[in-house]
């Protein structure tokens, strides 16, 4: 009785995974296509003919490894502190009781509903008074403030979920309230930690609107989405180097994935039973 309605949920799975997938699947093709193909008007779902000569402009560029380098240390930074400060905050606002808490959760629930945009202007001027603009540090405050409130929504579900009696246990077994909060604590709430990570490191690598508009006039400060730019001209853009760029682009974060996958997959449906 239930076969053909998993026979119609399975056939829906596949369709939206193909939809989602074939973007991906036409930015890689292009990128292997050769300039003919890519500017013809009859399109082609394959290529008979492929090329390397889009992967050979973009690695050619002498700025590009300074960008995909720039890339690696902002996402890195704001994935580690992040993190870390999610995960004390977390901590903070559910174990402890103090005035103001409830009013500070939700100030964390209203961050999330501005939209970047909007706090782009401000946040230029913000950086421009504290000597930030055309820096580094100019793209990674902005992505740690923007990460956080998120983070620690998540995060203060997977320490409400760890017992108190745990934590009384190894009070009394002789443990400090840091040993607790590192040894014990952090690795229970390490799968919320891995899935905050995935979304900070896609937020911060693929940003281009903050490094559009803090990074001016130092271009050895630039990241790798502005890097699109170099291959994107309004009069001759080169398609070609555009797909190549981006798919260099989607690899770091399809390994990054395939790293923590396992532990955030493992981690999400479990807790911790008194």
């Amino acid at each position: 009785m239930r076969r053909p309605g998993r026979l119609a949920a399975e056939a829906s799975a596949l369709l939206v995974a193909v939809v989602v997938a074939f973007p991906l699947y036409w930015m890689v093709l292009s990128a292997f296509k050769p300039a003919g193909e890519i500017e013809s008007s009859e399109p082609r779902p394959w290529t008979i003919a492929p090329s390397l000569d889009s992967f050979r402009r973009v690695f050619g560029q002498q700025e590009f490894g300074r960008y995909f380098l720039n890339s690696l240390v902002v996402a890195g930074c704001v994935v580690i502190a992040s993190a870390l400060i999610a995960f004390l905050a977390a901590t903070a606002v559910t174990r402890f009781r103090f005035r103001l808490r409830t009013t500070l959760l939700i100030m964390f629930l209203v961050a999330q509903m501005v939209p970047v945009e909007a706090l782009t202007i401000p946040l230029f001027f913000l950086m421009r008074d504290f000597g930030q603009l055309n820096t580094l540090g100019s793209l990674i405050l902005p992505h740690i403030a923007f990460s956080l409130p998120f983070a620690i929504w998540m995060l203060r579900g997977f320490v409400k979920a760890v017992p108190e009696a745990l934590e009384e246990a190894a009070y009394i077994d002789g443990a400090s309230r840091a040993r607790f909060l590192w040894q014990i604590l952090f690795p229970l709430v390490l799968p919320g930690l891995v899935a905050t990570s995935v979304f900070s490191f896609i937020s911060a690598w693929n940003d281009f609107l903050f490094a559009k508009s803090f990074i001016i006039s130092d271009t050895s400060q630039s990241t790798l989405p502005m890097a699109l730019l170099v291959f994107y001209k309004p009069d001759d853009p080169d398609w070609g180097g555009v797909m190549a760029a981006s798919t260099v682009m989607t690899i770091p974060v399809l390994i990054f994935f395939v790293l923590v996958q396992r532990r955030l997959v493992s981690g999400l449906g479990g807790a911790v039973k008194d």
